[in-house]
């Protein structure tokens, strides 16, 4: 007779590591499959500079996990019903994300899925254990584009004033307004691409490695970690600065170009070498830190590049790839929610009936207008339906009146409106200050409710009412606009809905009051119409 011994020695086929191990393929094949529009979002968001790290963020996770394996067999194995609960909020999350069409809460549903199968593969116990690795794959998400837009704005600001700063002290006469630095003969404007953030994501990712792998106190990890920001931001400036002072004394062609391309290489690469430093410096003035007894460790000494070679892994797998009952139900609710997903998917909008935008009228009451063109890269990005953009002068004369109004069929697969409050910096405008405003007499016999929103760039100030008219509201707020989609989707299968934006300059300190009046004219003139234009 067996003792109990040799009985654990000839598992169950759902023990067996290769049942697991096909098991967790499967799933996986299954997860990638569901949130495959988001995978593709994020590849594209990979192919530009500020996230060009992106591909190396899970291998870097692959090898801080397989570091750790080693130790996970001598942890518990408990809690794996969590797995089972985050994957249910992982599909969940994938719901909300395929409606509302927000691929951000696709990709962040992706993650949450699959930190849940990682859960339940392992247990809580050991998944704290590898949580570094976890917790670094968010660095492959990209910032929503509001969040990133106002940060990129405020870190042009703040690069601007600091690198004018650098101006100074080499004795350059330099004066700053907005982002744009005035030299005199040059005015250099610090745009987007000079914010900082081309460094801020890959520095940050690279400084969490390298504080994560640093063999020293919580609080000197954590120090390296979070000097990345100030660090980002002091070498640009001082990028924004040389370029002034080259462009002072060598001419305007030392802002573009080869040399542009290669100083943003050279900074980044001094930001590495800044965070090293720190790292060397920590050794040296804390010699009783760990594993540093005798004050001579040097710098790659003080990482933790351990690597447990290719037989133990084998053998510490073999031990991990237990089955059990969350990983089952995690495997149920996968495969169970693939028809579900396509069910949804296939739902078809039925286009109602609207006038096209190009029958919208150019004359109309006491206003004349001209029709605009929007280039076609630029369309491209927006991917709509339809649109109409027109300067329009009331007659006999007045301030030029643009209105534009970009309209979606569908709301879905990524295609839907982009918030201004998103591009406006994007075009080197700096928001000076946005409200809401209720607006009488706009036609239907109701209030009209806007986000009254003033921009300036150099000496042009604008004056902007936009709204979001979707589906017989009109809504101000961009969230709740994002709800609408994915509330009207789920219970009426509708997301069509366009953007409505007017547009005034502001002429002088006090051309304000004279501004509003003639927007609030144009808008009570012309909102009765785009009904016919907008479906209800």
């Amino acid at each position: 007779m067996n003792n109990p011994s040799q009985v654990m020695q000839h598992p169950t086929w759902w023990n067996s590591p290769w049942v697991v191990g096909i098991v967790v393929f499967v799933m996986m094949g299954a997860l990638l499959y569901l949130f495959w529009d988001g995978a593709l979002t994020t590849w594209s968001s990979w192919q530009a500079e500020q996230y060009s790290h992106g591909p190396m963020i899970p291998l870097v996770a692959a090898f801080l996990f397989l570091q750790r394996v080693p130790q996970l067999g001598a942890l518990p194995v408990s809690g794996r019903w969590l797995g089972s609960v985050l994957v249910a909020l992982g599909l969940a999350g994938w719901v909300l994300g395929e409606l509302s069409s927000i691929y951000t809460i696709l990709q962040y549903a992706f993650l949450l899925a699959f930190y849940g199968l990682v859960i339940a593969l392992l247990g809580w116990p050991r998944s704290k254990c590898v949580w570094a690795a976890l917790v670094y794959l968010l660095f492959m998400i990209p910032l929503p584009n509001f969040i990133y837009a106002n940060l990129s704005q405020q870190l042009q600001l703040v690069s601007s004033s600091l690198g004018v700063a650098v101006i100074r002290w080499c004795d350059i006469s330099v004066f700053l307004e907005g982002n744009v630095i005035d030299l005199g003969v040059y005015k250099l404007q610090v745009v987007e691409a000079c914010s900082g953030l081309n460094y801020l994501f890959p520095l940050m990712s690279f400084g969490f490695l390298l504080a994560y792998l640093f063999r020293a106190p919580v609080w000197q990890r954590c120090i390296v970690f979070l000097s990345t920001a100030p660090i980002t931001i002091l070498m640009n400036s001082l990028r924004i600065g040389v370029i002034g002072v080259l462009v002072e004394y060598y001419g305007i062609g030392m802002a573009s170009g080869f040399l542009h391309w290669f100083e943003g290489w050279l900074i980044f690469l001094l930001c590495v070498a800044v965070l090293l430093i720190e790292i060397k410096l920590f050794t040296v003035l804390f010699k009783g830190g760990a594993n540093n007894q005798d004050g001579q460790i040097g710098l790659v000494g003080a990482l933790d590049l351990s690597w447990p070679g290719s037989v133990l892994l084998r053998q510490s797998f073999k031990k991990l790839m237990q089955g059990s009952l969350p990983l089952g139900l995690c495997a149920v609710l996968l495969l169970a929610f693939i028809p579900v997903a396509m069910a949804l998917k296939e739902r078809i909008e039925t286009p109602l009936p609207r006038n096209e935008f190009v029958s919208f009228p150019l004359v109309y009451k006491d206003w004349a207008g001209r029709q605009g063109s929007i280039a076609g890269e630029v369309l491209q990005v927006l991917n709509l339906t339809d649109h109409f953009i027109a300067d329009y002068r009331e007659v006999p004369g007045g301030l030029p009146v643009n209105l534009y109004v970009a309209f979606y069929a569908s709301q879905r697969k990524g295609a839907s409106v982009h918030s201004p409050r998103s591009c406006i910096p994007g075009g080197g405008w700096e928001i000076q200050s946005v409200e809401q405003r209720n607006l009488a007499g706009a036609g239907r016999g109701a209030v009209l409710r806007v986000n009254r929103v003033i921009i300036q760039k150099g000496d042009n100030r604008l004056l902007v009412y936009y709204w979001f008219q979707q589906r017989g509201r009109v809504i101000t707020n961009e969230y709740l606009a994002k709800w609408y989609i994915f509330w009207d989707a789920l219970v009426r299968n509708r997301t069509d809905g366009a953007l409505v934006r007017v547009t005034v300059p502001v002429m002088g300190v006090d051309g304000l009051p004279v501004a509003e009046a003639q927007l609030q004219r144009f808008v009570a003139d012309f909102y009765p119409l785009l009904g016919q234009y907008i479906p209800d």
